[in-house]
Order: structure tokens, then C-alpha cells, then sequence
């Protein structure tokens, strides 16, 4: 019954730990072999290469996360009328944290590492609150919406600032 309870919890941890791990690599190959530097200079509007990254990084991560993460959820003892929550909440909580996490790999490409999970850890706390809040709302017969309304908003928000904020990082980065 007590893992039941926390199987939201532990699901929207495994998803924001599992789309840490590719964000490194997002900007690294194409700034140690130069073609960020041309696509730089090349006047090309870099919100669209940020863009089209961000979607790739969620379509490799996020989309997979989605899919597993039912049956994950299932093994744990989720409650299954808390599944389309949970699936919901992935769909609108997963872009988000790509969004998110391309912008902090675009201000640490640099220097990554350690310091590009403290940059996206705190940023993505609200993400994993809400997506986590949502599930166990469900799971308890409340109301999920409030929470899932605010994921909604903020991925809203984020779809068309995030690639500005992430291309204006990368002309930073590669000044």
C-alpha cells in the first residue's frame, strides 16, 4: 500500500533523472566540431536549430518516457484510474523539461558536467511537484486539473520563449 501511494512520486523522479542524462550531449557535438560556430555565423535564425534540438531531445527522452512509464506505474501499484493522469501529465510535464533543460545545456555547453545539473534541478522542481501532484490526486480521487492546467501554462509559456533563450545562449556561448 505505501509504494502504491508514492508510485507517482517515483515515476515522475525516474523521468526527470532519465531526461538529465542525454542533456550534455545536446549541444556538445556540434560545438567541439565547429558546426555551431558556422551555423552561428551563418546568419541562419538559431531559435530554429534550437528549436528543432529541443524537439529531438524530447522525441528521443520524453516520448519513450511516456510510453514506459505506464507500465512502470502498473509494477509499482498505481492505482489504474490514475494512468490517464499520469499519462497526461508526462505529455504535458516531459516537453517541459526538454525545453528547460536545452536552455541550461545551451549556457553550460561550455562547461557541463555537474554544473549543468545544478542549473536544471531547481528549474525542474516545479515540473516534478505539479506532474507528481497530479497523479496523486487521482490516485486519492481528487481533482487533478489545478495541476495539470499548470503544466499546461508552463509549457505554454515555454514553447516560444524557450528556443529564443536557448539561441541567444548559444551566440553567448560562442562569442
Amino acid at each position: 500500500p505505501m509504494l502504491s501511494r508514492v508510485a507517482g512520486g517515483i515515476v515522475w523522479v525516474t523521468v526527470v533523472l532519465a531526461s538529465l542524462l542525454s542533456l550534455d550531449m545536446l549541444f556538445r557535438g556540434d560545438l567541439e566540431d565547429g558546426s555551431l560556430d558556422q551555423l552561428t555565423a551563418s546568419g541562419q535564425p538559431l531559435g530554429l536549430l534550437a528549436g528543432a534540438r529541443m524537439l529531438a531531445h524530447w522525441i528521443g527522452t520524453g516520448l519513450p518516457l511516456i510510453v514506459v512509464a505506464p507500465v512502470l506505474a502498473y509494477m509499482l501499484g498505481l492505482d489504474r484510474a490514475a494512468l490517464p493522469t499520469l499519462v497526461a501529465a508526462l505529455a504535458l510535464g516531459t516537453p517541459l523539461l526538454s525545453l528547460v533543460g536545452a536552455c541550461c545545456a545551451a549556457v553550460a555547453m561550455r562547461r557541463s558536467g555537474i554544473l549543468l545539473s545544478l542549473l536544471v534541478l531547481p528549474l525542474t522542481v516545479p515540473v516534478l511537484i505539479f506532474g507528481a501532484g497530479a497523479v496523486e490526486a487521482a490516485a486519492t480521487g481528487g481533482d487533478p486539473s489545478a495541476a495539470l492546467l499548470f503544466l499546461a501554462a508552463g509549457l505554454a509559456l515555454a514553447l516560444p520563449l524557450a528556443p529564443l533563450g536557448c539561441a541567444a545562449a548559444i551566440r553567448i556561448g560562442s562569442a
